[in-house]
């Protein structure tokens, strides 16, 4: 260890007996009354020593002013460096910065926000180049020219949309724009992935709810399919009483609302009745004329016989 090492650890004894020049120092830079007791000094290299003090400002708990004096080479003069607020071992820190692409969090984002993408997003890959480049089978490309060539036949030169003979419609630009794939930008397999992982932990087979249902999406009547490679394993919700209601949900997820879970019964319908209780019987309130076992005749006719 060298001479040089030895002194810079000891403190010098004039700087280190200059508490009150650091402590004027600190007291002008802060506010008033926010100096605490001395806390302490420690050696910073030869004749240069730094003088710590409490600090009693809300918020800085822990936190100590720091006041570096030092002297030149054989002077008795001690002279101020300078004066920092530094945070002390217990001191109270805010946490370490964190980007903002890493803080982000789904559902954080409001109506009006925008969601920049980096041009390397791993979930990502290159899609529509949007450039009318003739398809290898096309009487315009490079593989059908060599072919033209070794048969000594004239083909116009340019891309299909410059052609007089090609309709706009058949360019590929416009095929692709009428398919929906005009787009700089799809998700990748990392991004598929990604993405399914999410969706399966939210809403997959090992959640407390698939654990409980009665059975699975996939034979469920609310499932609605969607395209893709995902289709295999994903589907949305349409049952506005389920807990996954417009989500992505896989087919091994599961809930009390399955379609076919607890169907109702129809209500049964009754037997028709042995005896007619509710049908109305009329009796008349006097025999009919020709109901009696002699027959109606006339007064006279009964006169005559001596009937009274």
């Amino acid at each position: 260890m060298s001479a040089a090492t030895t002194r810079s650890r000891t403190p010098d004894r004039l700087c280190a007996e200059a508490v009150d020049l650091a402590r004027a120092a600190a007291e002008e830079a802060a506010a008033p009354g926010v100096v605490g007791e001395h806390a302490g000094l420690v050696s910073e290299g030869d004749r240069v020593v730094t003088h710590f003090f409490e600090c009693k400002e809300l918020g800085y708990r822990g936190w100590r002013w720091a006041a570096t004096v030092a002297r030149a080479s054989r002077a008795k003069i001690v002279t101020l460096d300078e004066v920092v607020l530094l945070p002390g071992p217990d001191a109270v820190l805010a946490p370490e910065w964190v980007p903002w692409s890493e803080r982000l969090r789904p559902g954080d984002m409001g109506p009006g926000d925008l969601l920049p993408t980096d041009a390397e997003d791993l979930r990502l890959e290159p899609g529509y180049s949007g450039e009318d480049e003739p398809v290898p089978s096309s009487a315009v490309s490079d593989e059908m020219a060599e072919l033209v060539e070794a048969e000594d036949a004239e083909v116009t030169a340019g891309p299909p949309a410059n052609l007089t003979t090609a309709p706009t419609r058949g360019s590929i630009a416009a095929v692709a724009e009428e398919l929906g794939l005009r787009r700089a930008r799809v998700l990748s397999r990392y991004g598929l992935h990604t993405a399914a992982d999410r969706w399966e932990e939210a809403f997959g087979a090992q959640t407390p709810m698939a654990q409980a249902a009665p059975a699975t999406c996939a034979s469920c009547a609310f499932l609605v399919p969607v395209g893709g490679s995902l289709s295999q394993a994903f589907g949305v919700c349409a049952n506005e009483f389920a807990p996954a209601d417009g989500r992505v949900v896989s087919l091994a997820y599961g809930c009390g609302g399955h379609s076919e879970a607890a169907v109702m019964p129809k209500p049964p319908r009754p037997a028709p009745p042995v005896i007619d209780e509710t049908r109305v019987d009329p009796f008349p309130l006097r025999p009919a004329a020709d109901s009696g076992s002699v027959p109606a005749v006339a007064d006279e006719d009964a006169a005559e016989l001596g009937h009274s």
